[in-house]
C-alpha cells in the first residue's frame, strides 16, 4: 500500500503523519511507500517546522529528512490512498483529480476515526508546541487504523 499525506506548506502535519506511518509500516513489514507533500510553494525543500521535529522525536520518529514537496498529478498514478488534512487540501487535490479513480483514492485523514465527517486536522503552525503533540495524537490513531488496514488485506 502506498500512501500519500497532503496539507498546506507540508512542513507540520503531512510530514509528521508521514513519519508516523513510515514508522508503524517498518515495525510492522508492511509493503508499500509512504510519503508527504503541500500546495504552497513557500517552503519547497524545507525540512519540516522545528516543532514538528522536536514532536515527532519525541516518539521516536525521525522526520529531519522530509523535505517539502508540492503536490504533483503524477501522485495519483504513485500513490493507492491520498490523505488530506483539511478542506482547503480537499479541494486542491480534487481539482487535479483526472478522473473518478483518482477521486476514489482521496479521503480526509480523519474519516479514518470518523467516517464521513472530513473533520480537519487542527494546523498547528500558528500555534505552540503543545498543539504539535496534540495533531500528531490524532493522526497516530488514524495512521495505526491504516497500518492495521493494510496488514489484513
Amino acid at each position: 500500500m502506498n500512501v500519500l499525506f497532503v496539507c498546506l506548506g507540508n512542513i507540520c502535519r503531512s510530514p509528521m503523519a508521514h513519519g508516523i506511518l513510515r514508522k508503524l509500516f517498518t515495525e510492522r513489514g508492511i509493503q508499500g511507500s509512504v510519503d508527504s507533500a503541500g500546495f504552497e510553494s513557500y517552503h519547497i525543500n524545507d525540512p519540516p517546522d522545528d516543532r514538528a521535529i522536536e514532536t515527532a522525536e519525541a516518539h521516536g520518529i525521525d522526520i529531519r529528512d522530509k523535505r517539502a514537496r508540492l503536490f504533483s498529478v503524477k501522485d495519483f498514478d504513485r500513490f493507492d490512498r491520498i490523505y488530506v488534512m483539511d478542506g482547503n487540501n480537499h479541494n486542491d487535490v480534487m481539482y487535479f483529480a483526472r478522473n473518478e479513480k483518482d477521486k476514489a483514492k482521496v479521503d480526509y485523514l480523519m474519516n479514518i476515526l470518523h467516517p464521513g465527517r472530513n473533520l480537519p486536522v487542527p494546523d498547528p503552525y500558528y500555534r505552540d508546541i503543545g498543539a504539535c503533540e496534540e495533531v500528531f495524537k490524532l493522526m497516530e490513531q488514524a495512521c495505526e487504523r491504516i497500518a492495521h488496514q493494510a496488514t489484513v488485506k
